[in-house]
């Protein structure tokens, strides 16, 4: 039965019917019809022939509410009748049993199914367009009807199935980045074929191929022949006189409006093609370059535009009637400027100091995308984080979730938040979500760049020297900023950093789109900054002021802190003698010290204190040194109490019982925590929450506490301002000392923050401790690198390419290829108007004659540099050597050394030097003078009288050390000649010294015309370097060569070099400029080669750059992706249990070194030894292909120091055992296995892609083994 909805607005014709169970007699015979789209149905009572129901049909988006089947039925449709269900073993005789069981009838057209072809056209509304009434229908053509995830980059493309609509697909195309041009499928195709260049001048094809005539162009230009008639000449003279005020004006005004102001003048636009092509006369020049500069702003154009908040913003409320978020206090000027940005749909870079509230912006965000229905999409750098903000953004918006590595929460939320990592992989993948995102917010940007803060996130990732490393956070959010969409903002909040500008100049040009630029001028809560020395009772007050809240540095404070620390040191050392001046201190002088400091702060009421040390070990022993002190009155250990229990209530019998477990909480009850990455995370939490309650009057804590953590205390300590970044001691930077200082002052609470630094041995150097607190904090850098994931994903997809991605990142952003590109026009059209070279008769050889030119002066510089850079060379160059200068004012003129300069990095000699009368002033404009055509070593010989100057000489201008010295009096000639440069004595005759040297000078050119002896490099001087010795006997080959050219001879010689000289200098720079816009200068393309060449031998991809199986496989995985690829087909896992194949692949998530040596079984050593073999394979093939990797470093990067806790673990064994077997800390141990939980998920992924569903099922089972109770316990945040 066909039934037709009225209503329905697009007049669709549709049937669904609703499958009941089958009639009973006492039932009715009735049956339930969908209508259209808009969710009615009807009532169909008449009975059906032969009792069958409607059939289903797929043309509606989606079916109707499933009904109750008969259990029995669903249970032989599913077990019996599917053959999926077989068992894997023995399947024969499964098999006829099934036969027995189950009737199947064979349906040879399920084999045949099509997927639907897309309509090519639909229905459009034609409406009154005063009323609005609905007056008819038409049907419209649809335009890309083909498009679908797997073909297209647009946005028009068709949704993919709903289970792919979150995380995408590894076989999705991305959608086109933002700042991207947009291709077409054609286009795509063919832009492989015609890579090269097309010279539209000059290469273009005369004759059609099949066709024997074809079309001269050549005569073109004969039409302009004689430019002197030429109308237009006379046209554009008079727009230079007609157009000059307009134009003046227009300039005032700021408009581009020189060249609107002449095209009306030309008859039609054919006039006008032929005044622009008229570019070599010389009226029509004047008036292009007049019009350039106003009608080209897109070279010029700033992406990043700073906003100023030193002015309050009075009109907010007027411009925001109705803010989307409010709050219970009144924002900040900067917060304002903000939200003013993102209610006009702007990207911001919001870089404000520590506790500002950058967060305000993030919810008003957030508060906007939901009055907008899209989304937002919050990345951190770290989970911890993310946990928190799931917490905070929840009480306030609801409408929250959280996407991690191990938890999903609520992912159709307006707004979710997720790590960095997941967020490209939903990039990459295509992911549905993209389509309605209106923000992403980057937090903490300043840890772009911070290598350690990385070594935290994943288990301390980051292994230095590493190649494959797992992810890292900074090259992760420049490949995020690149991928994003042109429809999505971006939100980037930092903490201060001083290339604020800089970077977001770079994200707005690759984005096509500004960014402004908020900062903030000062701290809300102001801090002060004292230097400790107390270590008791009596000297528990010794507290020295060193930095106000001004930002004075109190050098008086600094020596007060320094004369109390002597004066105990001093007076120990008068009764006992020095001791070796250790700058450690023993753990009793430690405990003395925090004591007297804990009680000077419990008795000023500033607490709670937040003690940065940096080593975990310190950490827990200072806490541990600190029984003696109680902090917390009896509501407040109450309070703990009931805190601390509720939460742990959580975790198994067993597991409750930790050792650290109940340190810590005899730590919490007397007001004293620690928190660092070896504590475990649920503890981390309690901590956490405790803290931010008030109730942690003192933590101890590592540098990670002061990442993006908004937990701010009343007063910060530094333990130390030394730390180990991995390959050595150095003291704090000032921006991670800013960072962890900012912790302190509680805005509301504290009228100030206090910071104190401890000198335990001694006072600190005044100077670190003045660059530490005053110093500039480090510059955001791009961390950006290759990675073998990433060019798999780019060579998916035909439309995007590796070197777009490394041509935006952040480390090429000091390209300015629109600059660039401007420059290249101008160079060619410069070189098209150029005069023809002669090159016949007796010039046929002056080419040939620039270049051994050239080189011979680039040679010559390189043995003039290797000589004065010699000690022996600038020993040649005392007073009184007679040199040859050539300078373009002197050009191959004899002087002799006065005085040589003791600044060894910009040294100058001075020298006295003959030249010809009129010639002894400096001239200014003589250095851009052009060097002589002929390369000659014939010296410099007056015409006229002779005279002398006195100059400062750079090392380039002396072109050879002679043999000869003189006898000089350096002084007496310097004073007589600057005395007659005075203008009462100008006209003094010059003194005696400088007359003999003058003529001394005089007589060695006369005597040596042709040049004067001069010393050799090599032999003289003794430069023995395969470089010098080589460069002296090209030199030697080039000068024979000079003789040998005609063209010197010819009388238009010097005319027709000059011409030369200037073309093939237009051309050297035109084709450096080539160069540098080409994707041959960018500086990670060697590395791109040598990577594609090992993906090339490994099969991951074929010679034309398809991505294969191989490669399809290890897209999938985020950390040594290669090594896991190839043990994947290698089948190393599939001998294994799943216990032990999860074992062996914890090598890939721990990082650290211990000094246990693990017990495991026969099956798992074998194991190791075949994933070494693999590394060491891989490593050698990199090494090979030119990654400056050593395999022994690759293979080094594999740690199997908890391959046994991890056997144990998953074979059931209880926490508090496996932490017996490790020297490795509980903390590590849990996010170790949690990372490991994500591995195993990848594998299972790639197993799926293989085909391989043994492996697969194994490592499902691997992961059920492993996610288990305190290592999987939920975040008391999300909870």
């Amino acid at each position: 039965s066909l039934k037709i909805d009225q209503t329905a607005p697009t007049l669709s014709i549709a049937y669904h019917s609703h499958v009941l169970p089958p009639a009973g007699p006492t039932d009715l015979p009735l049956s339930l019809l969908e209508m259209g789209c808009s969710g009615r149905f009807e009532l169909i009572t008449h009975p059906l022939p032969g009792d069958q129901p409607l059939p289903p049909q797929s043309t509606l988006p989606c079916g109707l509410p499933p009904t109750s089947i008969d259990l029995k039925t669903e249970v032989k449709r599913q077990f019996l009748s599917d053959p999926a269900w077989l068992p894997l073993h023995d399947i024969d005789a499964a098999f006829h049993r099934f036969l027995k069981v189950s009737h199947r009838d064979v349906q040879v057209d399920k084999l045949l199914q099509c997927s639907p072809s897309p309509l090519h056209s639909g229905l459009s509304v034609v409406r009154d367009p005063t009323t609005g009434l609905l007056l008819d229908f038409t049907e419209v053509l649809l335009e890309d009807t083909g498009l679908s995830a797997k073909n297209s980059l647009s946005f028009q493309r068709q949704p993919g199935p709903p289970a792919e609509s979150l995380r995408g697909s590894n076989t999705n195309f991305p959608f086109l980045p933002g700042g991207m041009e947009e291709l077409s499928l054609e286009q795509i195709q063919k832009r492989t074929a015609l890579e090269e260049d097309v010279d539209f001048e000059s290469g273009l094809l005369q004759v059609p191929p099949g066709l024997k005539a074809g079309m001269d162009f050549s005569g073109k230009d004969a039409t302009l022949a004689k430019p002197e008639v030429n109308l237009m000449t006379l046209l554009s003279s008079f727009d230079d006189i007609m157009t000059l005020e307009p134009e003046v004006v227009e300039q005032e005004v700021g408009g581009g409006g020189a060249e609107k102001a002449k095209l009306p003048r030309t008859n039609s636009l054919e006039d006008l093609g032929i005044k622009i092509s008229r570019s070599s006369s010389p009226g029509v020049k004047g008036v292009e370059a007049k019009a350039k500069p106003p009608g080209e702003p897109e070279s010029t154009k700033k992406w990043a535009i700073p906003v100023d908040i030193s002015s309050p913003c009075l009109d907010f409320y007027k411009r925001i009637p109705n803010p989307a978020f409010k709050w219970p206090f009144e924002p900040d000027v900067f917060q304002k400027q903000a939200i003013l940005r993102l209610e006009a749909h702007e990207s911001v870079f919001v870089a404000a100091h520590t506790s500002a509230g950058k967060t305000v912006v993030a919810e008003y965000a957030i508060a906007l995308s939901q009055k907008h229905m899209t989304r937002t999409i919050y990345t951190s750098p770290i989970k911890a984080l993310s946990n928190q903000k799931f917490r905070d953004f929840k009480n306030t918006f609801a409408d929250v979730g959280l996407l991690t590595g191990d938890v999903q929460i609520s992912p159709e939320s307006s707004c979710l938040i997720m790590t960095t990592e997941i967020l490209r992989s939903m990039l990459y993948n295509g992911s549905e979500v993209i389509r309605d995102l209106e923000w992403v917010i980057f937090d903490e940007v300043h840890y772009i760049n911070d290598t350690e803060v990385r070594a935290h996130l994943h288990i301390q990732t980051v292994m230095r020297r590493n190649h494959t490393s797992p992810p890292q956070r900074g090259v992760v959010w420049e490949e995020v900023l690149i991928m994003l969409p042109d429809h999505v903002s971006i939100i980037l909040l930092s903490a201060t950093v001083p290339n604020a500008l800089e970077f977001s100049e770079w994200i707005g040009r690759i984005k096509k789109k500004h960014i402004y630029v908020i900062s903030t001028a000062k701290r809300p809560v102001p801090l002060e900054h004292f230097l400790y020395t107390g270590n008791s009772s009596k000297t528990q007050k010794e507290l020295f002021l060193l930095l106000d809240p001004t930002g004075n540095f109190l050098t008086k404070g600094y020596y007060a802190a320094v004369e109390a620390k002597k004066e105990r040191t001093s007076k120990h050392a008068q009764s006992f003698g020095t001791k070796n001046a250790s700058q450690s201190t023993t753990a009793n002088q430690d405990k003395a010290q925090w004591l007297s400091l804990l009680h000077f702060l419990t008795s000023r009421q500033q607490t709670p204190v937040v003690a940065f040390t940096f080593s975990r070990t310190r950490c827990d022993d200072n806490a541990r040194s600190l029984a003696s002190m109680d902090m917390t009155s009896s509501v407040e250990k109450a309070e703990i109490h009931s805190f601390f229990t509720k939460s742990i209530s959580r975790l198994r019998g067993a597991d409750r019982n930790l050792p650290q477990i109940l340190l810590m909480r005899d730590l919490l009850k007397r007001g004293v925590a620690v928190h660092h990455s070896g504590i475990l995370p649920i503890l981390k939490e309690v901590i956490e929450m405790l803290f931010s309650r008030g109730l942690v009057k003192v933590l101890f804590a590592t540098e990670t506490f002061a990442m993006g953590v908004n937990m701010p205390a009343r007063t910060v300590v530094f333990d130390s301002i030394r730390k180990h970044d991995g390959t050595g001691f150095r003291n704090l930077l000032p921006g991670e000392y800013i960072q962890m200082a900012g912790r302190a002052g509680r805005r509301g609470l504290d009228a100030t923050g206090t910071v104190i630094i401890l000198c335990k041995k001694g006072v600190h150097d005044m100077a670190d401790l003045h660059v530490m607190m005053l110093g500039k904090p480090t510059v955001l850098q791009s961390q950006f690198r290759l990675t073998y994931t990433m060019i798999l994903n780019l060579l998916r997809v035909e439309a995007l390419r590796v070197t777009d991605m490394m041509r935006r990142s952040f480390s090429e952003n000091h390209r300015d290829t629109q600059a660039q590109e401007k420059r290249i026009r101008e160079l060619k059209e410069v070189l098209s108007t150029l005069p023809p070279l002669e090159t016949g008769g007796q010039l046929s050889d002056l080419v040939p004659y620039y270049h051994i030119v050239t080189e011979l002066r680039l040679t010559a510089s390189v043995l003039q540099r290797a000589t004065l850079e010699s000690v022996s060379g600038l020993k040649a160059l005392s007073t009184g050597r007679v040199i040859v200068v050539n300078s373009n004012q002197h050009p191959n003129a004899l002087g002799v050394i006065l005085q040589v300069s003791s600044d060894s990095v910009n040294r100058t000699f001075t020298a006295l030097i003959i030249c010809e009368k009129g010639n002894e002033e400096e001239e200014g404009s003589s250095s851009n003078r052009a060097p002589p055509p002929v390369h000659t070593s014939a010296l410099f010989i007056p015409e006229g009288p002779c005279s002398h100057t006195v100059q400062k000489l750079k090392p380039t201008e002396i072109s050879g050390i002679t043999v000869k010295t003189l006898k000089v009096i350096p002084d007496r000639i310097i004073d007589n000649y600057s005395k007659r440069q005075q203008p009462r004595f100008r006209h003094d005759p010059p003194g005696q010294a400088i007359s003999t040297a003058t003529q001394e000078l005089l007589r060695l050119a006369e005597a040596n015309p042709g040049g004067l002896a001069t010393l050799d490099p090599v032999n003289d001087l003794q430069l023995k370097s395969v470089e010098v010795v080589e460069a002296s006997m090209r030199l030697r080959a080039l000068n024979d060569g000079l003789k040998d050219f005609n063209c010197t001879n010819s009388p238009t010689f010097t005319e027709q070099f000059a011409r030369v000289q200037e073309r093939f200098g237009v051309q050297e720079e035109l084709d450096k400029l080539l160069f540098l816009v080409s994707d041959q200068s960018l500086s990670l393309l060697p590395e791109y080669h040598q990577r594609i060449k090992v993906l090339q031998t490994l099969q991951y991809v074929d010679v034309g750059g398809a991505v294969q199986l191989k490669g399809r496989v290890a897209c999938q995985i985020s950390c040594h992706e290669l090594l896991l690829t190839e043990l994947l087909f290698e089948n190393a896992l599939s001998s294994l249990e799943p216990e032990e194949s999860a074992a062996l692949l914890a090598c890939l998530v721990f990082t650290q070194n211990t000094q246990v040596i693990p017990h495991i079984t026969k099956t798992l050593q074998e194991g190791i030894k075949q994933v070494v073999a693999v590394a060491q394979r891989i490593g050698d093939l990199q090494r090979d292909c030119g990654i400056g990797q050593s395999a022994e470093d690759f293979v080094a990067q594999l740690k199997f120091g908890l391959t046994e806790v991890v056997y144990c673990w998953a074979r059931g064994m209880p926490f508090a055992e496996i932490a017996q077997l490790t020297d490795v800390q509980e903390g590590t141990v849990v996010r170790c296995i949690q990372r490991l939980d994500e591995v195993l998920k990848e594998v299972r992924q790639a197993a799926r892609i293989i085909g391989d569903s043994v492996l697969g099922s194994k490592m499902e089972r691997a992961s059920l083994a492993i996610r288990r109770d305190i290592v999987f316990t939920a975040s008391l945040y999300t909870h």
